[in-house]
């Protein structure tokens, strides 16, 4: 019996081990930012379809992506911790205390919104809602990088605004969003880019009001992601344009085409084949002594705030 148990305890000390080595240090999280070259593929606040997060997750580790946004769901950050070995976990909601458990369970990264899903049906979020889930936020997790979304229905003088505001309460990074609808793969040049303009209306002015990054996102495609670096954003953060598709190469290919773009893709393989786009992570590894994507961590980055909970 006594070595059943010792058994039993050794197996759990291992399991611990191997997925504790996947957790990202505060530093490798936020280096992308630092770098100007984060990006983030959103699986989506309300997407609880465990099948289709998988798809997402494993395209955003594969194709080139330093972040992957997923609803804050234990079960959820437990299945994408496994697949990702490349690609920082990052939790969505607007319900701080859930914000506990997620972290526990290996997220490496919190963000309060994206808010487009509940626009539809008839919420808002004023400056001051944002300001209260931030301090709560702070006050329950201190210390893990936390990124948190300014509403694009607000006018533009309050948004800036309220960024010097969440900048104040320590928060790391500072989304921007714009407005949603219509389905980006259906779209022309011109289309896709009349529609990431509010996004990126919002990253310029934004940028140029705080010293922390600013992350653009809602509405960007490969054709509009450079130009949200360009307008001051220190990373981009892309959702529908990859989690709408139905297949997981489709996917693949739209997340590597968008890191192409902003100069994260591998530029080994034929550009006009994308069929043979290859597992960039694999291989760049080997040729870049300082590769700009995140590396594998060995330490869980948000274990001070996980203790301070216990």
């Amino acid at each position: 019996m006594l070595a059943k148990l010792f058994l039993l305890l050794v197996v759990t000390l291992m399991a611990c081990h191997q997925v504790s080595s996947y957790h990202f240090s505060r530093e490798q999280v936020l280096k992308p930012f630092q770098e100007g070259k984060a990006f983030k593929v959103i699986a989506g606040l309300n997407n609880f379809n465990p099948s289709l997060v998988q798809k997402v997750a494993i395209a955003a580790d594969q194709g080139g992506a330093t972040h992957v946004d997923i609803a804050c769901d234990v079960k959820l950050v437990a299945m994408v911790k496994a697949l990702c070995k490349n690609t920082a976990v990052c939790v969505s909601s607007i319900k701080p205390k859930e914000f506990v458990k997620a972290v526990e369970a290996g997220a490496d990264m919190i963000e309060i919104g994206n808010f487009d899903g509940f626009y539809e049906a008839g919420l808002r979020f004023s400056a001051r809602d944002v300001l209260e889930l931030t301090r709560e936020t702070r006050s329950l997790l201190p210390s893990t990088p936390l990124s948190v979304t300014v509403p694009h229905t607000l006018p533009l003088p309050e948004q800036i605004l309220l960024a010097k505001e969440l900048e104040r309460l320590s928060v790391d990074i500072i989304q921007t969003e714009g407005k949603m609808g219509v389905d980006p793969a259906s779209m022309g040049v011109q289309e896709l880019i009349e529609k990431a303009a509010p996004a990126l209306a919002s990253a310029y002015a934004l940028s140029r009001a705080v010293k922390i990054p600013v992350m653009c996102s809602s509405g960007l495609s490969d054709v509009t992601a450079p130009m949200a670096l360009s307008a001051g954003a220190r990373g981009v953060g892309v959702g529908s344009v990859i989690n709408r598709l139905k297949e997981e190469q489709q996917m693949l290919l739209a997340v590597s085409a968008i890191a192409h773009a902003i100069g994260l893709a591998p530029t080994t393989h034929d550009d006009s084949d994308v069929s043979d786009i290859s597992l960039h992570r694999s291989t760049a590894s080997t040729s870049s002594p300082e590769p700009r994507l995140l590396q594998r961590g060995v330490t869980n980055a948000n274990s001070a705030d996980v203790r301070q909970q216990q």
